[in-house]
């Protein structure tokens, strides 16, 4: 059983080993912004529609007399819980990995000088992104609560902690090595949280969880809770979940996963690559002590964008339609949407940036906004890839994956783009997957990851098929409105 807590929605998925989905179920959940650049989860929200679909996967598979081994759990990352140990309540909602509300606490430490240091240390860059300012945020602004994690009475965990905790009947307060990579607050060469940056970011110890291996024992989700008892034994973040779903397990290997933002991740093997290009470095995964690296480059709104067009603007019905609307126009008639709804990600990492629809003309309609949105995931996507070949990776296949590379025309445009072939694979639930595989490796269920590697199956591949001309203008034109609405200009 997969549980893939995602930023919009929880899912549930049960594989068999090899790898066929045998029963799903998908709730979403409201998106809170409580204040500009302000995004929040309720934490109840985020547990009862895991628990629902996970009660109803498990239910079925009962029904269908399918026997469940054991549970992988992987999450949106970054986002920030802090409950009572006790009641294992929130004190507040999860702020998401999206919000904005510690840009000027980030700012700050940049002016101090502890880039460079936090980004020896984590990897990582000074960003509201990550977890460490917002759990600050959360102790500065709740009624006692920097004295009441001082005292050990409250807990901090990425989703992962938060869910294992109650899946686990408040027994287990644990996460794995790649979330914690995740939080400014991890040493990724020393292999374990870091006291410096627990006092630079005035995060006590005492709130943090157990960090373990990405395959590893997580405790028993009570029968009580889920309807049957069963061991959590994988916990990874999306991405990397992601990534060990495509089976990129060969440094050089590279997938992007297009969700609600896109993100870009190359296994470096065991090797920490420090990036010149303000690319992230990150663990891949970490398995019987060992932890495997990666860089990545993270994109904030992808799939997000076309959500926006169909909640905010209604300009579709839904996001599938975006495909043939697309394919029937031969260009986008000079117009580039740029969807820094919440700043821009890598290689920029401007949480000031905003958003807007450049090139308008009168003869411009709805159409070529539509388009606009779905080039301008490739677009970002050619940002992520060029920064990387600058850091000297230049990979010769991108596995893509996410509920948006069903769309044909995005991942032929996609190739175009970024003059490389694209692999789109059979099961595009990769992140679920790599959950599930992880968890499976831990069962014995897999000898290891060359047999989880001998499980992947392509679907189809899409080969570059643009005009270099028309790439130069194109991209060039993403440039120049990249250009038109950052806060600060590029270094």
């Amino acid at each position: 059983l997969a549980i893939d807590q995602g930023t919009t929605s929880s899912r549930a998925i049960a594989f068999s080993p090899d790898g066929t989905p045998l029963a799903s179920a998908q709730q979403e959940f409201q998106q809170l912004y409580p204040q500009e650049g302000w995004v929040e989860h309720d934490p109840e929200a985020i547990w009862q529609t895991t628990l629902e679909v996970s009660r109803q996967v498990v239910a079925e598979c009962r029904q269908r007399e399918v026997r469940l081994a054991c549970v992988g759990i992987t999450n949106q990352r970054e986002t920030t819980v802090v409950w009572d140990r006790k009641t294992g309540q929130p004190i507040y909602n999860a702020i998401v990995w999206q919000d904005r509300r510690t840009a000027a606490d980030c700012r700050a430490l940049v002016k101090a000088g502890q880039e460079a240091e936090v980004q020896n240390r984590t990897g990582l860059l000074l960003d509201p992104y990550f977890s460490a300012t917002k759990i600050a945020w959360i102790l500065d602004n709740v009624d006692g609560a920097r004295a009441r994690a001082e005292a050990g009475e409250l807990a901090f965990g990425t989703i992962d902690s938060f869910l294992i905790y109650r899946l686990t009947g408040g027994r287990v307060h644990a996460t794995d090595a790649t979330n914690a990579s995740r939080t400014n607050l991890f040493n990724i060469h020393d292999n374990r949280w870091d006291p410096f940056l627990c006092e630079l970011f005035r995060v006590p110890p005492a709130l943090l969880p157990e960090v373990r291996d990405s395959a590893d024992d997580y405790g028993v989700a009570a029968k009580e809770i889920l309807g049957e008892a069963l061991p959590i034994y994988g916990v990874a973040g999306d991405q990397q979940a992601a990534a060990v779903g495509q089976c990129c397990f060969e440094p050089g290997s590279i997938k992007s996963t297009y969700g609600t933002g896109c993100f870009v991740m190359l296994n470096t093997g065991a090797r920490a690559v420090p990036s010149t290009k303000r690319l992230l470095t990150t663990v891949a995964y970490r398995l019987n002590g060992d932890l495997t690296y990666a860089l990545e480059g993270s994109i904030f709104v992808a799939g997000a964008t076309m959500q926006w067009l169909r909640d905010e603007l209604k300009v579709i019905d839904d996001a599938q339609e975006s495909h043939a609307i697309a394919a029937n126009l031969s260009d986008n008639a000079g117009v580039y949407l740029v969807p820094a709804f919440t700043g821009l990600g890598a290689p920029h990492w401007d949480p000031d940036a905003r958003g807007a629809i450049l090139g308008l003309t009168r003869g411009v309609g709805r159409d070529h906004v539509i388009r606009a949105a779905l080039e301008s995931v490739c677009y970002q996507t050619h940002d992520l890839l060029r920064a990387m070949a600058d850091d000297g990776a230049v990979p010769a296949t991108l596995k893509v994956d996410g509920g948006m590379v069903a769309n044909d025309w995005l991942l032929e445009f996609l190739a175009g783009i970024l003059e490389l072939r694209v692999a789109r694979p059979r099961v595009l639930e990769t992140t679920a997957l790599g959950a599930a595989s992880l968890a499976g490796l831990k069962a014995g269920l897999f000898d290891g990851l060359e047999s989880l590697a001998q499980g992947w199956q392509l679907d189809r591949h899409f080969e570059p098929a643009m005009p270099a001309a028309q790439r130069g203008t194109w991209v060039a034109g993403w440039d120049a409105a990249v250009a038109r609405c950052l806060s600060k200009p590029n270094d």
